[in-house]
């Protein structure tokens, strides 16, 4: 996926000194390349029996919600503690230095439902994990995990073994 590729900018030291940062707004500017990704998405998904994307906050809500209006199927937000207003179910992970958790309405996904996970990046994988736990948790069937980016040197899609994974874009490097 070049021509995508070629539209995420790549900002240095960001957030903090040796991080190359990974901005798909540029992306999302272009009316192409939106377009482009999303279908790409629903190319890959469309034979797959989907009953919710489950949108990991807060890129991830913006492939999200037009994957699943392409998909026919209905969206849960899943955000960071707090921010949901319904009783919630909520899954801890592990960061580098500490834990943080995110959390989906209780009510969002009835048992057997299969859901798709969406994200704008899979990095250490720590994010979709829980979501996925909390998917599974709620009775819901993960079909797959799915990113605009991909950086590989971090490994988080060993994180994610046991589940497909599809990326649009892959960089070697963090």
């Amino acid at each position: 996926m070049e021509p995508l590729k070629q539209l995420i900018r790549t900002i240095p030291d960001f957030p903090k000194p040796g991080i190359q940062f990974r901005d798909i707004t540029t992306l999302l500017q272009d009316p192409w390349g939106f377009k482009r990704a999303i279908d790409e998405f629903v190319t890959h998904y469309r034979y797959s029996p989907i009953d919710k994307v489950v949108a990991i906050e807060s890129r991830g809500f913006v492939a999200g919600g037009a994957l699943a209006h392409h998909l026919n199927c209905g969206m849960v937000m899943a955000r960071k503690k707090g921010k949901l207003p319904w009783h919630v179910e909520r899954q801890e992970y592990q960061l580098e230095y500490g834990t943080d958790c995110i959390e989906i309405h209780k009510d969002a996904i009835k048992a057997g439902e299969r859901c798709l996970i969406v994200d704008d990046l899979l990095a250490t994988g720590g994010t979709c994990r829980a979501t996925c736990q909390l998917v599974e948790r709620l009775g819901g069937k993960v079909v797959g995990c799915a990113f605009m980016i991909e950086l590989a040197g971090l490994k988080g899609r060993s994180r994610l073994t046991g589940y497909d994974v599809h990326a649009l874009v892959s960089y070697e490097g963090e």
